[in-house]
């Protein structure tokens, strides 16, 4: 049975427990529901939670056994855990049964195993991520991976694999990418919040976040057709700094442009938290509206843009696409920011594509350069938790 097909059985059986739920507790009852403990649609979502259970209970066995009688077989599977689960339900139903307690309390196991998904699915990823890079160290030496300025991956042999010039790209190319975003993206949220009408804040910030949502790699191909051809023609040649398109600052400057919403909404609402009380006190005390913005809203709103720029940084490491078009794949070590350069996440990708045998060092490496992209990522996340908890403001 179709996937589809099975979530209409699944729903079609779900009701039709509720109904009988509902109408066998009104029946016990006879018709009086004041008499019930729990009113009759609890009983109702008693039994389609039970039916439910047993019908998915059956699915999950049937693909396991190797989907036995096909059609037939998953229609049985399904059906007998549900009406049996369903029918026992409906023979304990009673006036006194605590049907709302027992309906609750499994919703509220319900909530505490969705809440569960995230931390089970970033506990699976660092497992996996742990365990290929404990493979790996035991084929290629940490201090090489660690210390070394080479980055020169050979599946015959001889690689040298360190992680140096990746991760100097990555904090350089990421350094430019901030410098553009946040002083554009904190002005923007000082004139929306502070500034601007609500007719200007309506169709402004709206079309400052549509850029969050342009798919990268639309910014890597206006990278690779706009930007770095006049970073060059204008700016490198002229200068004799270089003659590639491809370049730190051409990735740089468009990934800028992309966290920009990632600064702006984020600090335009931290700054609009500000209570108004410590703005009309201000003002009220004879500062201009340039003053209480620079001496009372900023100071007070300072903990979460903080947070924000940190986010955006960690935005800014992650990204791939930008960098693979835009700063090219030359692993290196340069203060030229008109030289092609790569960074950690262009290597992971490149490490893992391919017609390559993945139990080489140069295919686990992969696993290691993630790791510690994550570990460095935390890392700037754990610092922005704890400015911002250490330093934000409590107000009435």
């Amino acid at each position: 049975m179709p996937v589809p097909y099975a979530l209409f059985a699944l729903a079609a059986l779900g009701l039709l427990a509720m109904y009988l739920g509902r109408q066998r507790a009104i029946s016990v009852a006879k018709g009086d529901i004041r008499r019930l403990h729990s009113l009759p649609h609890f009983h109702g979502a008693l039994t389609m939670i039970v039916a439910l259970c047993g019908a998915v209970l059956g699915w999950i066995a049937f693909s396991v056994l190797g989907q036995p009688g096909g059609f037939s077989g998953q229609v049985g599977f399904m059906a007998l855990p549900a009406l049996g689960g369903a029918g026992y339900v409906l023979g304990r139903i009673r006036p006194e049964l605590w049907a709302r307690n027992a309906t609750e309390t499994f919703i509220m196991g319900l909530l505490i195993a969705c809440s569960m998904v995230a931390v089970l699915t970033t506990a699976g990823i660092v497992f996996s991520m742990v365990f290929e890079t404990w493979h790996f160290f035991q084929l290629h030496s940490a201090l090489n991976f660690f210390f070394s300025t080479e980055w020169n991956p050979q599946f015959r042999g001889g690689s040298s694999l360190g992680i140096l010039p990746l991760v100097w790209g990555t904090l350089y190319v990421s350094a430019i990418a901030l410098a553009v975003a946040v002083p554009i993206g904190l002005m923007s949220a000082i004139y929306l919040s502070e500034y601007a009408g609500p007719k200007m804040r309506a169709w402004v910030k709206p079309a400052i976040e549509i850029l969050a949502g342009i798919p990268t790699i639309v910014y890597g191909l206006f990278a690779l057709i706009t930007v770095g051809p006049l970073l060059r023609d204008w700016i490198a040649q002229p200068m004799g700094l270089g003659d590639s398109s491809s370049s730190v600052m051409t990735a740089g400057l468009v990934m800028g442009i992309m966290v920009i919403p990632f600064v702006s909404s984020l600090s335009d609402d931290i700054i609009n938290a500000v209570p108004q009380s410590l703005r009309d006190g201000s003002l009220g005390l004879g500062a201009t509206p340039s003053e209480t913005t620079r001496r009372v809203v900023l100071p007070a709103a300072l903990p979460g843009i903080v947070g924000a720029i940190l986010l955006a940084a960690s935005r800014a490491i992650g990204e791939t696409m930008i960098v693979v078009m835009g700063a090219g794949a030359a692993a290196k070590l340069s203060l030229n920011p008109f030289e092609a350069m790569t960074t950690v996440t262009v290597k992971i990708v490149s490490q893992l594509t391919g017609d390559t045998e993945f139990a080489s060092a140069e295919t686990l490496v992969a696993f290691a350069l993630g790791l510690t992209l994550f570990t460095l990522t935390l890392a700037l996340n754990v610092v922005a938790l704890v400015i911002v908890r250490k330093y934000r403001e409590q107000y009435e």
